[in-house]
């Protein structure tokens, strides 16, 4: 085995690029024999009271500590040539990733995760935590929570791990870990470790600012790798492989946040990538018209319409073609007359083709009353209709830590204060969006409604909503 080095943090917070280390615990492992090493960090923030009362580490002990800066060289001293062995990896690699990244010192190690050799070796557990592990396999817990401590149980479980299996399958698990990644290889293959396992939005860049695809999950982590383990399967996914030079992501609180996220992002970047999202200009709707005793659709653009403040629209169309298709399709399903619709020309009185193959009850031949054909139009129409808006204003959403402001079915941000929500709500409606209308139509159904409409910008009252 290589020389052997087990970390574990104690942090002000979950957030690696936001919160800061508070302890450094290390228990290095080689032919010399152990060596442990330990040090509280100033993290030149505030500690949360609940982190305190968690893991025994005040403000007071950690105000005459030193920071990061003043430790790194020996921290980067000491893992160097090292296997990184931490339990649950990607957050102990992660916090000294960024630390190390804002003084420009490189710190590219090769990571364990005794979480997942946990799973590999006993699959038949659910559990892989530390309090479990502990329990299930006998372990010495001196003081959890606090660096060095929890350094010491990692060590314990892996000699536990030499006792209990041949040195050959733990050597091969091990290999098979180490060695483990479903990244290009352009990407910094310990890149997993820093993927975020939360919902939120991720773009993949080739060799400029504009991104070649974007994505949205509940796990952006799962669904990054999801893209490269079909790499060889899809023509789509081996391409962006093969583009593929830089993964960033953006977190939100929850999925109505990715989907919105998403949606907006994909309109402004426009990546090459991404079809079914990208922003079309056009977009228009039927609207039922009067025309002598007859009524019909007739089909209107976005200039001229306040989707959400109308009653009377159906569907929406990014071409002409697309909406006579609908139409076509709706008067075919439900026995319209493609004459009476405008689908068809036809000298008055006379039949249209449909009249003649029994599929049209004789509209244009006053076959069937005006009035029936307008009723059964008016019904038919019924599943294309456009939901009005059904608040007097705009709304906000709840989600986690973010308020969604939404108005007219248009979203226009997400905020975490009433000074956000105002500045939103200055800033005014974009355009109207197909794509994010139909989310927010279904979404809305279960969601938190918070009116905004009777608060100006200036004076919102959202104390209980903050």
């Amino acid at each position: 085995m290589p020389a052997l080095a087990f970390v574990d943090l104690e942090t002000t917070g979950a957030s690696p690029r936001q919160d800061r280390i508070t302890e450094i615990g290390i228990v290095l492992v080689d032919a010399d024999g152990v060596l442990e090493w330990s040090q509280l960090v100033n993290p030149q923030m505030r500690i949360p009271l609940f982190i305190e009362q968690m893991t025994g580490i005040s403000n007071e002990m950690v105000s005459g500590a030193p920071p990061f800066s003043a430790i790194a060289r020996q921290v980067w001293e000491l893992l160097e040539d090292r296997v990184f062995v931490a339990h649950n990896a990607r957050f102990d690699y992660s916090f000294l990733k960024n630390e190390f990244k804002r003084l420009d010192l490189p710190f590219q190690p090769q990571v364990l995760c005794t979480v997942k050799l946990s799973r590999a070796l006993y699959p038949q557990y659910h559990h892989h935590n530390l309090d479990s592990l502990i329990e299930r396999h006998g372990l010495t817990a001196n003081d959890r929570h606090r660096a060095l401590a929890d350094a010491q149980l990692i060590h314990q479980f892996w000699e536990h791990l030499h006792r209990e299996f041949p040195a050959e399958r733990l050597t091969d698990t091990v290999a098979g870990l180490l060695g483990k990644s479903s990244l290009p290889s352009r990407i910094d293959p310990l890149l997993t470790h820093e993927l975020p396992d939360g919902p939120g939005v991720y773009l993949f860049y080739g060799e400029n600012d504009l991104p070649l695809y974007i994505g949205k999950s509940v796990n952006i982590r799962q669904r990054v790798l999801a893209h490269f383990a079909a790499d060889h399967r899809h023509d789509k996914e081996m391409n962006l492989s093969q583009q593929l030079r830089r993964i960033d992501w953006l977190e939100t609180s929850g999925e109505l946040g990715a989907l919105l996220t998403e949606a907006k992002l994909i309109k402004q970047m426009m990546p090459v990538y991404n079809r079914r999202l990208r922003r079309k200009n056009a977009l228009g709707a039927w609207r039922l018209a009067q025309h002598g005793e007859q009524v019909r659709p007739e089909l209107v653009w976005a200039d001229a319409l306040d989707f959400g403040g109308q009653d009377n629209l159906y569907g929406l169309y990014h071409s002409q073609r697309d909406a006579q298709k609908a139409l076509r399709g709706l008067a075919e399903q439900h026995g319209l007359c493609l004459s009476v619709l405008g689908l068809e020309k036809t000298v008055p009185g006379r039949p249209c083709f449909g009249y003649q193959l029994k599929k049209c009850a004789g509209a244009c031949v006053g076959a069937e009353p005006h009035l029936a054909h307008a009723g059964r139009l008016f019904v038919a129409m019924q599943k294309l209709k456009l939901a009005t808006w059904p608040y007097p204003g705009p709304i906000g959403v709840r989600e986690g830590d973010d308020m969604h402001v939404i108005d007219r079915w248009c979203y226009l941000g997400s905020a975490r204060t009433e000074a956000d929500v105002a500045e939103l709500l200055e800033a005014g409606r974009p355009a109207f969006d197909r794509d994010t209308y139909t989310l927010l139509a279904k979404m809305l159904k279960k969601a938190r409604i918070i009116p905004l409409a009777s608060r100006s910008p200036a004076g919102l009252d959202l104390a209980d909503n903050f």
